[in-house]
């Protein structure tokens, strides 16, 4: 299934302290994908970490193929305003070539697809689905917090939901490949997927990039792409941008802890200092 989805979703709690899982993923034995590929499954996500009163919302993305969950490629943000006061737009383009996620009218990361990266790039069809569930051990600034289940119940709304691309639900083979496998690569979805490339939300115009370079630079504090200790090559498909990787230790994370325009002050007095310059973007996204 090579989709375009629109959700428009609202985190009722803002003391959730769980994970909101936004996915296109086999990971869940509820749904048929789980079932069928249950050791090679494909995933996409959008995911809100958890939340800290009076602190930023966090939230990630990441990518899964062919089971490759040794290999994770998230990415984490901070939001620029409170998804428990409002329903906003999150959105996954996800084709042949490339994937592209959204926040709002803001695209905040693409992947291209590269031969290197073989079975890693998502392949097969996907459900989608909705979860909460308890990531405690890592979630909240990494394990630190847990789940206060005084705040329960915990409760998120959706509304609007749009998906567009090929439906393999009614064209599913009956038979069945390797492993057992139902034999997806049967399924014939040139025609959507030429109308899905086609689109205009397919690619990024100049003004949407500058618009994703701003966000990075202010709201991106994580990326596997700069964690040199999990990846001393990175993987095939990161851009390496130099403003961006002088930002971050070998960890991939911040060098400079936060990322919001009140610190700017602090950062500029800092920069004084150092030998290498770093890239701060206080413009409106």
């Amino acid at each position: 299934m090579k989709v375009f989805l629109i959700c428009l979703e609202k985190v009722i709690s803002s003391d959730l302290l769980m994970i909101v899982a936004f996915d296109y993923s086999s990971t869940n034995t509820l749904t048929s994908n789980g079932d069928v590929f249950v050791k090679n499954h494909d995933e996409l996500d959008i995911e809100f970490l958890g939340n800290l009163e009076g602190k930023p919302w966090r939230f990630q993305t990441n990518m899964y193929g062919n089971g490759s969950t040794n290999r994770g490629r998230e990415e984490r943000y901070r939001l620029w305003f409170d998804p428990s006061k409002e329903f906003h737009r999150y959105s996954i383009l996800w084709t042949p070539t490339k994937i592209i996620f959204w926040v709002d009218d803001v695209p905040i990361r693409e992947i291209i697809r590269k031969e290197k990266m073989e079975g890693d790039y998502p392949q097969k069809p996907m459900s989608l689905y909705a979860t909460i569930w308890d990531a405690s051990s890592w979630a909240t600034s990494g394990g630190k917090f847990g789940v206060d289940y005084t705040f329960s119940p915990f409760v998120s709304e959706f509304k609007d939901i749009a998906l567009d691309g090929c439906n393999v639900s009614d064209s599913l083979p009956t038979v069945t490949g390797e492993n057992n496998n139902i034999g997806y690569d049967h399924i014939n979805c040139s025609v959507s997927d030429k109308f899905l490339m086609t689109n205009d939300y397919s690619t990024i115009s100049p003004k949407q990039a500058a618009s994703m370079r701003r966000f990075r630079e202010r709201y991106m504090y994580y990326s596997y792409c700069y964690d040199t200790i999990r990846y001393s090559v990175p993987p095939p498909e990161c851009v390496i941008v130099t403003a961006e990787k002088n930002r971050f230790r070998d960890t991939g994370r911040l060098k400079f802890g936060g990322s919001h325009p009140k610190v700017h002050k602090a950062r500029k007095k800092r920069r004084r200092n150092r030998s290498t310059p770093v890239s701060v973007v206080s413009a409106d996204l």
